[in-house]
């Protein structure tokens, strides 16, 4: 099958048909309306076999999570989802594989109702890169800036299953029999907290969504907004999944550092907690105070009340070239 008979079988049937896309698939360029008095939200991530999924995932999984992980950077803006491009590089057409990435990818959209406007389809090694972009209501978007000595540190949902998952893959744990299903699709599923972003537009003083592991990825707060924090690890959200198998200790360590989460990690001000809290509690996240922001520039961890060392480094990409 060639590229546009590709195209047209696969990628142009989507059962999206937002009413804001003038034209979709099929020209040079696409066109949208946004609506008055909406910024409009881009981010762009790629991902490639070997180093973002195992090369053994399956296409449902990787066609879920290509969008889940764009939609997630919106939902860290506050953003609404509204439209994604997608450029996949295929090693050969499979067509059995393409339509089931194309229903991992489509499910997720339907649920969020995002339509694919455009995109490229080339030959070569296994990757795929999405474009998306949504609606904020101008001046409410969120950042990483803005977080201040004092405001409470705040995570969605639990974190450190994905790492557990890929551990287990790779056959440096053994997860029990009846955590595997749960913790592989931390890995292979993950849900975008759309609906506790914008829930936490007018509250949060900073949000980020949690890729590359916690450290990582609070660091980007606190360097953006020029502070340092204090992370209670007897308060991280940890599974019971995470807990049985490697133990307190090492589950911190995975919990501080694993990455692919794609929870929401945000600071609140004293004064907007209950703001917050209410606004959350309309929607099915989960939020846990994990620490607190201050002035030092630095990231510490105490447990017990007492300070501890930190031993959990985030994954970052060309971290191993040779200067």
């Amino acid at each position: 099958m060639k590229e546009f008979e590709l195209i047209k079988r696969f990628f142009s049937e989507q059962a999206i048909k937002r009413k804001d896309v003038v034209l979709g698939i099929g020209d040079d360029c696409a066109i949208v309306s946004p609506s008055e008095r909406q910024n409009i939200a881009i981010t762009t991530d790629t991902l490639v076999a070997g180093v973002h999924f195992p090369h053994e995932t399956s296409a449902r999984a990787i066609g879920h999570k290509s969008i889940a992980v764009n939609l997630s950077d919106l939902a860290a803006m506050g953003a609404e989802p509204t439209w994604i491009s997608l450029a996949i590089t295929l090693p050969e057409v499979d067509l059995k594989w393409v339509e089931e990435f194309c229903r991992g990818a489509f499910d997720l959209c339907e649920f969020y109702n995002v339509q694919l406007i455009g995109g490229d389809t080339t030959q070569g090694p296994l990757s795929i890169t999405v474009t998306a972009q949504g609606l904020v209501p101008v001046g409410k978007h969120l950042m990483r800036t803005g977080a201040k000595a004092g405001d409470w540190i705040y995570v969605t949902g639990e974190i450190g299953d994905a790492a557990l998952a890929l551990k287990h893959i790779f056959k440096e744990v053994d997860v029990a029999p009846e955590y595997r299903e749960s913790v592989q699709r931390s890995l292979d599923f993950p849900t975008p907290r759309i609906l506790a972003g914008q829930a936490l537009r007018g509250y949060a003083s900073s949000a980020i969504d949690l890729s590359d592991g916690l450290i990582a990825d609070l660091g980007h707060i606190c360097t953006a907004s020029k502070v340092g924090a204090n992370i209670v690890l007897d308060d991280l959200p940890i599974s019971n999944a995470l807990r049985d198998t490697v133990g307190l200790e090492k589950a911190f360590e995975m919990t501080l550092a694993g990455g692919d989460d794609y929870e929401l990690l945000f600071t609140v001000s004293e004064d907007n907690k209950v703001g917050m809290e209410t606004s959350l509690a309309n929607t099915t996240n989960t939020i846990t105070c994990i620490g607190q922001i201050n002035r030092s520039e630095k990231i510490t961890t105490t447990l017990n009340n007492k300070p501890v060392a930190i031993h959990a480094k985030s994954f970052e990409h060309f971290s191993n070239r040779k200067d």
